[in-house]
């Protein structure tokens, strides 16, 4: 019937309301990571956000902000050293380490070279990735390893003149879903 109403005021603010909330949300997503055409990308470089790289330098100073007119806060000093670049400024990286920690490098101090961080107190180095195959070495807890590809549970590291295949699970500087060809 016409100027019938089937449903009253409250209902139809509330449809009002949870269509402003759902244009507000779609508004902030990129801010958020949430991309509806795949993950966040700096906006600089264009490339994935976060993403792992690793310490091209024996030695870089962290600053609190993307300057060298900001303090440095504390000095990496382990070449090859996996971070994860979280923010773009400039030539500045807003870099986290294992532990949590953030602070900004300048651009030049990183490498797109890929390595991990042995995080498991010894982890195990097969010839195959399969646990029955061959034991090649053992890497102990801190050891840096340069990744040469990843499938959804293993990757092919080196390090020290040894190479094999490691489980995920004890290593930082690659994500649990990450595939490295």
């Amino acid at each position: 019937m016409i100027g019938d109403r089937s449903f009253g005021k409250g209902v139809l603010s509330r449809m009002i309301l949870c269509c402003l909330l759902a244009l507000s949300l779609l508004a902030i997503a990129p801010t958020l990571g949430w991309a509806a055409d795949g993950p966040a990308r700096g906006s600089v470089t264009n490339l994935p956000l976060p993403r792992f790289v690793s310490l091209k330098s024996d030695k870089a100073n962290v600053r609190r902000g993307p300057s060298l007119s900001h303090r440095i806060d504390w000095v990496f000093v382990r070449r090859g050293y996996p971070l994860e670049v979280i923010a773009e400024y400039g030539h500045w990286r807003r870099v986290r380490d294992l532990e949590g920690a953030t602070g900004w490098l300048h651009y030049s101090l990183i490498s797109g070279v890929r390595t991990a961080l042995v995080t498991d107190e010894n982890v195990d180095l097969y010839s195959r990735p399969d646990p029955s195959s061959r034991l090649n070495a053992q890497a102990e807890k801190n050891v840096i390893l340069r990744l040469q590809e990843c499938n959804v549970s293993w990757c092919k590291v080196t390090a020290g003149g040894q190479k094999g295949w490691v489980l995920k699970s004890g290593l930082w500087g690659v994500r649990p879903d990450e595939i490295l060809e």
